[in-house]
């Protein structure tokens, strides 16, 4: 008979003792100065900070829900706040290859100034020039370059006029230049008088005025030539009163920014290529109506796009790009459309996530990150190559022909940190041979941390801290021991803590929300197991479901009386967001065979690898045990009755081999206990995971058939540590209606399920007479002879 006792209540839930907690209320608690568990995980993003090399950069593994973002942001923060900001970028014009705007860096702060300095500036110019222009001074030296001009002129035209008076011929001036004429008495004559004239004198006379027509084209280039000259020094005058007028508004400008050569070298080349363009800025004739402001055109070719501005007084930024597509990593150049053509300018030029975050930070989600098209080569082009280059896919794919710019690459200095799952790293770092190269940094992040009262206690200072920053009620100190327990049920181990942030501060808000519907002041144990009830309740229909199927019979499980060949096994329902277990009838047959274990669920393709390979740990835990010397004559089939899913893992290996082992000795299991546990090849018991909801599954299942007193689950010894079970589960415990045993070794559980002993080999090689192994070993001895026996008649029917 088996004297195995079932646990103690103590073992079954690690209590947190409310007396323990060194306060009455969490609004005596000061906020959790630094993160619960996650000593290696800081230590990896301080040296990942601290490490000024490229490549450097970092990836913080951990499952959602455990606050890596949170975390993450207050220790960069607190480490950016530190570190000096970086400079601010523009880009401006760049007057010689307007397609490769120019980028300036500046001091912290300064970017905006310069805008708006160069707006003022041109605003000042647009009134500067044209009052200079119009300056009395300016017109009396243009009027007098204009007077010489004439002077010489008429000084030519005169000398010409008298030359040829002398010879009797006229220069008139007419609509369309200079002619000649013939003179008689004084007065021109017209061509019916010259006509009249004699052979000999018309041909003086054209012949005079041939001469005089030679003199004249040197007359005409000496004018042209004048005029030449005359705009040369009009232009030169322009040139100078302008260079005045600019010149002085660009003096303060250029002593203020002494200190940033690059912004002295675009002043200077504002200079040269305002003077270029002085028409832009004059209001036209003398006369004309001044306009009100500069054409939009003239302001922008000076203007400064101010890309990043960064507070000197800040720090180094710290950027988290919630969306990262392509253009919002590394910038964009936009369109605008005019006259139904798409235009642009430097002035379009629109900055990423990688310009706001350089000199500093940017934390990124990786999953995110991977499913934006070509975000992830942008990423890892700009890391290798130092700089920031902005392209657009459209051009960088030739899609579109549109014209568009090549700003000058920015350089890049900044740590990007990576947020993603732990299967996401070990992919990456598989797969992409540039991730190690450019992600040297993995932070690596607890989801539990050990229970211990210290530890209690920081975790009670964390959920002060994220009550006071919801704005929730304080908690007493029973609903803290309350939410620890939970916490450990979580982690599924009494001896550590789940620190999912996310589910704790769901929990935090519907015990809140408890408590304001009863209209208490504190957050008491009551409404933080209520909470728990009422989500499980929320989430609880399938389970209920199925267990109104066992109660009506559609699924066949018994909790009471006594089987050959079957037992009842565990498995784990996992929902996403909830988690239960049901239990499963399981079953075996043997019968002579060649010593095949034939597992139904992988030979119809619903059993897993993992599955199949405890199945087949059962025919060597036979063979090792009851065969070491003969061959094994049976053939057993072992099946999960009603299942019509997918079975995976190796958790109900020991309950299989039960059922084969009750098959085989043809012995009674007790339908009152079921099992979980997996079974190696000696016919040790090893830990599974799941062990509280597989022990409540089955407690469900038996408390809707009537609880007796015999009924209860049996697991793994190493899974006792793990135990934190439901109170109603403790409670049926405390009143004798329900048992939980651990077991370390198959005979045990054998013991439990049948009532008789394991029974081991004496001295004679022999198992006790009526034990469970000699009756297991007797059945295949039997079916070994029999074997044998067969083959023998084979063997002489052959013969004959």
């Amino acid at each position: 008979m088996s004297h195995h006792e079932p646990l103690p209540i103590a073992a079954l839930r690690k209590r947190c003792d409310p007396a323990d907690l060194p306060f009455r209320t969490t609004a005596e608690l000061p906020d959790l100065d630094q993160a619960l568990g996650q000593e290696r995980g800081l230590e990896a993003l301080q040296f990942g900070m601290s490490m000024a090399r490229r490549g450097y950069n970092l990836y913080v593994l951990g499952p959602p829900g455990i606050g890596k973002h949170a975390l993450v942001q207050h220790v960069l923060r607190q480490r950016a706040a530190r570190e000096p900001a970086p400079a601010d970028w523009c880009y401006v014009n760049n007057f010689t290859d307007p397609q490769h705007p120019q980028a300036l860096a500046l001091p912290a702060g300064r970017g905006e100034g310069l805008r708006q300095d160069m707006a003022r500036l041109i605003e000042e110019l647009a009134d500067a020039i044209p009052a200079a222009f119009e300056s009395d001074d300016y017109r009396a030296q243009l009027q007098a370059i204009k007077a010489d001009y004439e002077r010489q002129s008429e000084d030519k035209v005169r000398s010409l006029q008298e030359h040829a008076a002398e010879q009797n011929i006229a220069l008139l001036r007419t609509p369309t230049g200079f002619a000649f004429a013939p003179l008689k008495d004084g007065e021109v004559i017209g061509p019916d008088e010259f006509g009249k004239l004699s052979e000999r004198e018309q041909r003086r006379i054209e012949t005079t005025m041939e001469e005089l027509q030679d003199e004249l084209r040197a007359l005409i280039q000496h004018q042209l030539r004048l005029r030449r000259e005359m705009r040369e020094r009009v232009r030169a005058l322009n040139r100078e009163v302008a260079l005045l007028a600019v010149g002085q508004q660009l003096a303060e400008l250029k002593q203020a920014y002494q200190d940033c050569p690059a912004v002295l070298d675009y002043l200077d080349a504002v200079q040269a290529d305002v003077m270029q363009n002085l028409d832009a800025f004059r209001h036209g004739e003398e006369g004309a109506a001044a306009p009100e402001s500069l054409p939009p055109e003239v302001a922008r070719r000076y203007a400064v796009n101010v890309l990043v501005s960064n507070d000197p007084a800040a720090g180094a930024p710290v950027v988290q790009e919630d969306h990262p597509l392509y253009q919002n990593l590394l910038g964009r150049v936009e369109h605008q459309a005019q006259m139904g053509m798409l235009v642009t300018d430097f002035t379009l030029i629109r900055p990423g996530a990688l310009h706001k975050a350089n000199g500093g930070y940017l934390i990124l989600d990786v999953t995110k990150l991977l499913m934006q098209p070509y975000a992830w080569e942008g990423l890892k082009r700009t890391l290798f190559s130092g700089d920031i280059r902005i392209t657009s896919l459209g051009e960088l794919f030739s899609l579109v022909s549109t014209v568009s710019l090549e700003p000058e690459p920015i350089p890049l200095r900044v740590k990007v940190v990576l947020l993603g799952s732990r299967q996401l790293y070990y992919v990456l770092c598989q797969y992409d041979p540039e991730f190690r190269a450019l992600f040297k940094v993995a932070a690596d992040l607890e989801d539990d941390v050990a229970r211990s009262p210290e530890n209690h206690l920081r975790y009670a200072r964390l959920i002060a801290m994220i009550a006071r920053r919801e704005a929730l009620r304080p908690l007493s100190s029973e609903a803290v021991a309350g939410i620890i327990e939970q916490a450990a049920r979580l982690a599924e181990d009494g001896a550590r803590l789940s620190i999912h942030l996310q589910d704790l501060g769901e929990l935090l808000q519907e015990a809140n929300f408890l408590a304001g519907e009863a209209d208490a002041a504190v957050i008491e144990a009551d409404h933080v197991r209520s909470a728990i009830q009422a989500r499980e309740r929320r989430h609880g229909r399938i389970r209920e479901r199925l267990l109104e199927q066992i109660r009506r019979q559609t699924v066949l499980i018994d909790t009471d009386g006594a089987q050959v060949g079957q037992i009842n096994g565990l498995s784990v329902l996992d929902l996403g967001d909830f988690r239960f277990a049901r239990p499963s009838r399981i079953t075996a047959t043997a019968r002579l065979g060649t010593g095949d274990v034939v597992d139904i669920e992988r030979e119809v393709e619903l059993g897993g690898p993992i599955h199949s390979k405890g199945v087949m740990i059962l025919a060597s835990f036979l063979g090792g045990r009851y065969a070491p010397d003969r061959p094994l004559s049976l053939r057993a089939s072992i099946v999960f009755e009603q299942s019509y899913g997918p079975v995976e893992g190796d958790s109900a290996s020991a309950a299989e081999l039960c059922a084969l082992l009750s098959a085989l000795g043809e012995l009674p299991l007790k339908q009152s206990l079921a099992i979980t546990g997996s079974v190696n090849q000696h016919g040790q018991i090893q830990a599974i995971g799941g062990v509280n909801e597989k022990i409540e599954g089955f407690f469900d299942a038996c408390h809707l058939r009537g609880l007796t007193g015999r009924q209860g689950v049996i697991i793994p010894g190493a899974n006792v540590q793990h135990l934190m079970l439901r109170q109603d589960v403790l409670d049926a415990v405390a009143q004798g209606l329900f048992a939980v045993y651990a077991v370390s070794h198959i005979d045990e559980a054998m013991e439990l399920l049948t009532g008789l002993a394991a029974g081991a080999r004496e001295a004679t090689g022999q198992f006790p007479d009526g034990s469970i192994n000699q009756r297991v070993e007797a059945r295949l001895l039997e079916l070994a002879e029999l074997r044998q026996a067969l083959a023998a008649r084979t063997e002489r029917g052959e013969e004959t």
